[in-house]
């Protein structure tokens, strides 16, 4: 080989390792200059968020899990712990190695988690139906999930229990065996319940859980601060003059209707629900699906806020349907009759997905903005049947009722909440009392848990001289009202880290106890002061179960009025 061309070779490498070092030097400044064009990757861990670090190794953020960023070739390690810089929203961080992934799929890491909160496992196609009842402090083994949020947690893990496969919602776990078994705040709120034992047969108030539970405010259905609310009982009769109640509302004030949609032995429309799941009810509708609706649209249309009202556990003809589900007689092992009415057991699961489904269906065929569930309880009056042995509730789970009633509700509100609505109970006012009632309500285990709680205190349900009043109480609106929210129902309500909020059925009708009180216009707006003044400012809704229409136009001058200071 000539001197000639050992020359240019040499020239040729000298060219590429220029080349080289300047492919380098253009990657790494690409990354610094257009993080874009660097390698894409995933944050991952097994927690929701991911911690960020400068470049000394100082935690200065944290991001979602699932973040898509853009991470460099160069590393860096601190004290053993080896870190990838990386671009997240414009700035440069350190994430540790361990926390970085290509794979999307391969984000979220955990493999078991416990259960803090007992809840139902479901199955996989999330459609309500109820699997295996998971207790706290359980351990589930991680299969996968369903979505990754916004936030970096994920709603529900696939998970895998005794060989059974389903979903379960995550915000209900927690890492550790010793975290799941503690009870919410002990020292705190829990030991406010511990002490409120089973009196009266409904279960002891410590079985209740207490931990804070997110109350959505949906931004495309606002619920209005204060709902004053008309009470329309679903008949054809008074749906068929729903402009009528329209016009008088627009005159009063009203700015709501509570419109029914199942109550005992009335059903309001003809469901595809009930036609499959309790054709007696279908058979018994007052009303076509498309009569219904077009009430309901204009109501909406007029530009009211619309609950639909569901009485969950006193239904004569589904308990016909299902026998298997009702509470039985024992003696005669037929369904236990009281007050005009089978009862389905609120111990059953069947009876609870029943009620749910009627909910969705009516929201998405309606567009209902609130769901409000009556009768969330077992019969009242039975506890000498019951210590007898002569009624079954047909207790699968061995629950108190108190859990019943509350787990029914923590999974009404769960499944509602995916359709973007709210979710109201209705209560005896006695539940705000310091015990657990005999038929499971307990106003802080039911008040922690929905978006709105609906007492019905009465005046003429109370006893004639309730509280130790020297004159028939349902004489004094203002005075047992006012009483009653505020030593009793603004106490409790105190007593639970998220509260809901407080809007009071109202007595519209003529008391039925002597001596007899017609209650116009005068009662009632003593009944609203009474309430508003003891801090129950979230609204009224007025209860005449015929919805006499003639009756509300002769207390028009009490909803004409403003409440709110």
């Amino acid at each position: 080989m000539s001197k000639q061309n050992k020359k240019v070779k040499i020239k040729w490498k000298n060219l590429f390792s220029l080349v080289l070092v300047g492919l380098v030097i253009g990657v790494a400044l690409s990354f610094l200059i257009n993080p874009n064009k660097a390698a894409r990757a995933y944050l991952k861990g097994s927690e929701s968020r991911i911690e960020a670090y400068d470049e000394e190794g100082n935690l200065v953020d944290n991001f979602a899990r699932g973040l898509e960023v853009s991470k460099s070739p160069n590393t860096k390690t601190i004290e053993d712990t080896t870190y990838v810089e990386t671009i997240i929203e414009g700035k440069k961080y350190l994430i540790k190695e361990a926390n970085i992934t290509s794979d999307k799929n391969q984000v979220v890491e955990e493999k078991e988690r416990y259960i803090r909160t007992t809840y139902h496992l479901l199955k996989e196609e999330l459609d309500g139906s109820l699997l295996d009842l998971l207790t706290k402090g359980s351990k589930i083994e991680i299969k996968g999930y369903r979505t990754l949020l916004e936030d970096g947690s994920v709603d529900y893990y696939k998970v895998d229990v005794n060989g059974v496969e389903g979903y379960f919602p995550s915000k209900y776990t927690v890492g550790t065996e010793e975290e799941a078994k503690k009870n919410y705040d002990e020292e705190g709120t829990y030991k406010i319940h511990l002490n409120r034992g089973n009196v009266y047969g409904g279960g002891s108030a410590s079985k209740a859980d207490y931990y804070p539970v997110d109350k959505p405010k949906f931004s495309d259905n606002v619920m209005p601060e204060e709902v004053r609310s008309f009470y329309l009982n679903g008949t054809k009769q008074v749906m068929s003059r729903v402009d009528e109640y329209i016009a008088l509302a627009r005159e009063g004030n009203i700015n709501a209707f509570v419109v029914d949609i199942k109550d005992s032995g009335v059903p309001c429309y003809e469901s595809e629900v009930m036609k499959n799941d309790s054709p007696t009810n279908y058979k018994y509708a007052q009303q076509s699906l498309e009569e219904y609706r077009t009430a309901i649209k204009k109501l909406k249309d007029a530009g009211f806020y619309v609950i639909g009202r569901i009485s969950a556990f006193k239904d004569k003809y589904y308990a016909i349907d299902h026998p298997e589900y009702t509470i039985l007689e024992t003696k005669t092992g037929k369904p236990y009759y009281l007050a005009e009415s089978y009862w389905p057991t609120a111990y059953s699961r069947e009876v609870w997905k029943f009620n749910v489904d009627l909910a969705k269906e009516a929201v998405k065929e309606m567009g209902f903005n609130e769901i409000q569930f009556d009768y969330v309880r077992f019969p009242d009056r039975v506890i000498t049947l019951e210590r007898n042995g002569l009624i079954d509730f047909r207790n699968t789970y061995n629950e108190d009722k108190i859990e019943a009633v509350q787990r029914f509700l923590m999974y009404a509100t769960n499944e509602l909440h995916a359709l973007g609505v709210y979710v109201s109970a209705d209560v005896f006012g006695e539940s705000a009392h310091t015990y657990v009632t005999a038929y499971g309500q307990y106003w802080p285990a039911i008040s922690n848990v929905v978006d709105v709680i609906s007492g019905m205190p009465y005046p003429d349900h109370f006893s004639t001289y309730e509280y130790g009043f020297k004159e028939p109480v349902w004489t004094m609106p203002y005075d047992i009202l006012n009483y009653w929210g505020s030593n009793f129902v603004a106490k409790r309500q105190q007593e639970i880290p998220t509260p809901a909020i407080a809007r009071t059925w109202i007595q519209t009708y003529d008391s039925i106890k002597s001596p007899k009180v017609v209650y116009g216009a005068a009662e009632v707006e003593k009944e609203i002061r009474g309430l508003y003044d003891a801090g129950l400012t979230g609204g009224y809704m007025t209860w005449n179960s015929g919805s006499n229409i003639n009756k509300f136009r002769s207390q028009i001058a009490a909803y004409s009025k403003e409440y709110l200071k």
